[in-house]
């Protein structure tokens, strides 16, 4: 299959051909070859100009996208990413990851993204509402509750779900869970800002367990984590109460260190903070940075943490793609990381993920984003549950069922991968980002052969 000049898209292509080719998957069924020139292309592409009026009262343009890349399983389910990088190859390689993500969650979601080059920061609430306005205005005639169910992403928070959903209803007359990470009071699921980083500590927890034999846990465990947004801030929130000790969060402009221990109240000083569009450096100016001994962190300015936190046991990448290079990986696992899992989507480069895959010998495991951070399209799953049965299930419930939705999760890709090993007397553990690929990849084919789009 030839593919088109997109980098971000191709590999997330061949990490899944590549996955799929080195296991016996295609010896033991050869039919499955077939699907990927299919799957490996949106079933539709809409892009779109977004006007809107300024502050000043100018116009503006943006680029809007909505990548529909599979409806095999259930609804087009995916994000909506406001930032100035995204493009068509950004949006296929996380429509495309978003497929197999959703088929590992269990629930019944097809796989979609979309986004403009609409750049929030800085933008007053007037203005965002306008341009939320003006997006939805193109967007809505290809969504509905049966059809696409687009959620938050970069650049898109409950502020902006909100906007989007009110001129929705207004437009089409409807009040329908069309969007997920909706407001607690009109829709919203609890536990949906915590989803993706709770989902990704359970699935940790479980591969500690698994590789000790359930002789460890996170207890005493030190955490390097990236990323100071949601997923980053949930993940250090959910090891702490753990018994583990974060080292590291990082953002853009840099990464702050604490050999201590970042504290939960320095983590709710960042969450704050952030909803302000605040950088880590202007934030740890604050009392509970400056309180010395064990409360104070380090700023490395300009630096990603992985380099420079020292011996660490778990290192989860949680800001953006291809946030570990093959050096990277190589320091962590010289500083005695064994446990590797990504909160973002395509957080390794390829470079690294073979390294990390090399030293499965030496006990070293890595799971990739899309089954590490499920826990977040899950949750967006169970909002679209209660939104069709009209009730709001209690924190406990909806914890409890990510947390099994999670440990399932693993279990699936943990046993795919022994099932599908390519060489069944290889030391070290399963390589979980085949069985994460191969387990997601045979329940989008199979519904696909069902459906007739593949025969």
């Amino acid at each position: 299959m030839v593919l088109p000049n997109e980098p971000e898209f191709k590999q997330a292509y061949n990490e899944l051909v590549s996955a799929l080719e080195d296991s016996t998957l295609f010896s033991q069924s050869p039919e499955y070859k077939k699907v990927i020139p299919v799957v490996s292309i949106p079933e539709r592409i809409i892009q779109f100009r977004v006007t809107w009026e300024n502050d000043k009262g100018e116009i503006e343009v943006n680029n809007g996208f909505r990548v529909q890349f599979n409806s095999a399983l259930g609804p087009y389910k995916g994000g909506l990413r406001f930032h100035p990088t995204v493009n068509l190859s950004i949006l296929k390689f996380l429509g495309f990851e978003q497929i197999f993500k959703n088929a590992l969650t269990g629930l019944s979601m097809g796989g979609g993204k979309g986004g403009s080059d609409f750049n929030p920061k800085g933008r007053s609430d007037n203005e965002i509402r306008r341009f939320c306005t003006a997006f939805m205005r193109q967007l809505a005639r290809y969504i509905g509750a049966d059809t696409d169910v687009p959620a938050g992403d970069i650049g898109v928070g409950g502020r902006e779900v909100g906007y989007m959903f009110g001129a929705y209803k207004q437009m089409q007359n409807n009040w329908s869970g069309i969007l997920t990470g909706k407001g607690l009071t009109w829709g919203g699921s609890l536990i949906r800002p915590e989803a993706t980083g709770y989902g990704l500590v359970y699935y940790v927890e479980k591969m500690i367990e698994k590789a000790t034999n359930g002789k460890e846990t996170f207890k005493g465990k030190k955490v390097a984590i990236s990323g100071s947004g949601n997923v980053a801030q949930y993940a250090a929130l959910k090891v702490i109460e753990l018994g583990g000790i974060v080292v590291s969060l990082s953002d853009s402009k840099g990464a702050i260190i604490s050999e201590s221990g970042i504290t939960p109240d320095q983590i709710a000083e960042i969450g704050s903070a952030k909803l302000k569009h605040k950088s880590l450096h202007e934030i740890i100016s604050a009392s509970v940075f400056t309180q010395g001994g064990k409360a104070s962190v380090e700023y490395i300015e300009g630096a990603r943490p992985w380099v420079h936190v020292g011996q660490v046991d778990v290192a989860l990448p949680s800001a953006t793609q291809n946030e570990v290079s093959g050096d990277e990986a190589k320091a962590l696992i010289q500083n005695g990381c064994k446990f590797i899992a990504e909160g973002s989507n395509m957080g390794s480069t390829k470079e690294a993920i073979d390294v990390f895959e090399e030293s499965r010998s030496k006990d070293v495991w890595y799971a990739p984003g899309k089954a590490s951070n499920a826990g977040g399209v899950a949750v967006s799953g169970l909002e679209m549950a209660q939104n069709s049965q009209r009730v709001q299930w209690t924190t406990e419930e909806v914890d409890s069922k990510l947390k099994t939705i999670m440990y399932e999760c693993f279990d699936n890709c943990y046993e795919t991968a022994v099932k599908y090993s390519a060489d069944k007397n290889s030391e070290g553990l399963p390589s979980l980002l085949k069985g994460a690929n191969i387990a997601g990849f045979i329940k989008v084919a199979d519904a696909m052969f069902s459906q007739g789009d593949v025969f």
